[in-house]
């Protein structure tokens, strides 16, 4: 992805318009581009582009229609989408422009720009949009710089088939990540991961492609204590109780936990926030052999508890248990994991919005804010207490799933609630982490959904060094 370029008025204008300020900017167009927009029929509806020629023939100005300020209802009045700006470079020829009369926040505009230009190139070479943007006035190109590209690494690590994006891959990407940041990674494998992270070990030992839980640490260590876990698995056949076909056409992207938690981290740390940052990825293959893990298996927790296995293809929310009992022996101010968890989510939300657990009301009031203000939106669900007693089992602490069709989704979360005791704050967000198809700043495939908003939230809780 191009960066973006320094502001200069020699760009090439794009002049915003809604249907009703159209009559008004068309007053004040040269009469050979105003006789251009009309013959070509252009209307000042979102979406719509028209490119209008100087004296001398060449572009001199670009038209973008926008959603009308004054439409909507109370508070969404006149938003439209705030990456709708992100239509623009695969629109415009080669070029730089610059952005005129838009009335939305310039900063997401640029992203938005930066965000539609990601092309996954490993094996089919894909043409990267040539339009620039010149930076907006007040836009920290750096900073829009930085989120963009840690979102297209994350972006790759989900696209990448899991034939090349195996527990050692990931690692490797963990410690290129640390190495360029001077953060600490410890990698837990072989008879230590038997040992202290038995449900990771026991998730990942059919795959001749080792399991293990990697351990980035960064910041100052008496600074407000950040954890962010995210799962990693890099293919889920379902284990023993296994997917039908179809559903494993996709099963490439159920370790974009662990490209979320690893693109969060860093934006954490190319800012330079000031926060004790941990970062935990238990990475792992479920797979089917001989010795892979059973239904009815009963297998005890680096917690200490029991887990009966209702399911093996509830493997996620296993690896997750360690990795999240880990987190809770320092008792960090927050702690967020992110995980493609659930079908459940997906039916109740769709793929655009992921579900957010938290017992913390007035964190979950700050993260739906945020999520709006940064257009990385999620929507709060129910950690209803009574459902845990679906999680019930008659020979273990507790069963991996309920066992039932109802609730997946908030039973998942309760069942993650329990690893995590110590924590101040316990987030868990249940993600899609893919884009089913094409939208302004968002290319169909991987995505790391929540990890521009984790960003935004401890940024502006903790503020920039």
């Amino acid at each position: 992805m191009t960066t973006l370029l320094p502001a200069t008025e020699a760009a090439t204008p794009i002049r915003c318009v809604d249907a009703a300020g159209w009559p008004a900017v068309l007053a004040t167009l040269p009469p050979l581009a105003a006789a251009f927009a009309q013959a070509s029929g252009f209307e000042a509806k979102p979406g719509r582009i028209a490119l209008l020629p100087g004296a001398d023939g060449r572009l001199e100005t670009v038209l973008f229609g926008i959603e009308d300020k004054g439409k909507g209802k109370g508070d969404d009045k006149g938003k439209g989408d705030a990456f709708a700006v992100g239509r623009l470079p695969d629109a415009l020829p080669e070029g730089t422009y610059r952005l005129a009369d838009y009335p939305g926040d310039p900063a997401l505009a640029a992203l938005a720009w930066r965000l539609s230009g990601y092309r996954f190139g490993r094996y089919r070479e894909r043409a990267a949009p040539t339009a620039r943007l010149a930076v907006p006035a007040g836009v920290d190109a750096a900073e829009i710089d930085r989120i963009a590209d840690a979102v297209a690494a994350g972006r790759d690590l989900v696209n990448t088939p899991a034939n090349d994006l195996g527990p050692a891959e990931i690692e490797a990407a963990a410690r290129a990540l640390a190495g360029r940041f001077g953060a600490a990674c410890t990698v837990v494998e072989g008879e230590a991961l038997e040992t202290g992270f038995p449900l990771i070990a026991a998730v990942g030992r059919a795959s001749p492609r080792a399991p293990r839980l990697i351990d980035i640490t960064w910041g100052d260590p008496s600074a407000p204590r950040v954890t962010l876990v995210g799962k990693g698995v890099v293919f889920d056949t379902g284990g023993l109780d296994i997917k039908p076909s179809a559903a494993m056409l996709l099963m490439k992207k159920d370790m974009a936990g662990a490209a979320v938690a690893l693109a969060a981290a860093e934006m954490v740390m190319g800012a330079g926030l000031p926060v004790r940052l941990r970062v935990l990825v238990p990475t792992v293959e479920n797979a089917v052999a001989g010795d892979a893990f059973r239904p009815g298996d009963v297998l005890k927790s680096r917690h200490g508890l029991t887990v009966e296995i209702g399911n093996t293809d509830a493997e996620g929310r296993l690896i997750l248990a360690d990795a999240l009992s880990l987190a809770d022996e320092e008792a960090p101010e927050l702690v967020f994991d992110f995980a493609t968890l659930t079908g459940a989510a997906r039916v109740a939300l769709g793929p655009d919005l992921p579900a957010l657990f938290t017992e913390d009301d007035a964190l979950a009031a700050e993260l739906a804010a945020t999520g709006l203000a940064v257009n990385d939106p999620v929507w709060r669900m129910p950690l209803w207490a009574p459902y845990a007693g679906l999680l019930d089992s008659k020979v273990a602490d507790l069963n991996n799933v309920s066992g039932g069709p109802f609730a997946g989704a908030v039973t998942a979360a309760l069942f993650l609630r329990r690893f995590a005791p110590a924590a101040k704050a316990h987030v868990h967000l249940d993600l899609y982490g893919w884009n089913p198809s094409a939208k302004p700043g968002r290319p169909e495939g991987g995505e790391v959904q929540t990890a521009r908003l984790v960003y935004a939230l401890l940024k502006a809780r903790y503020g920039a060094r």
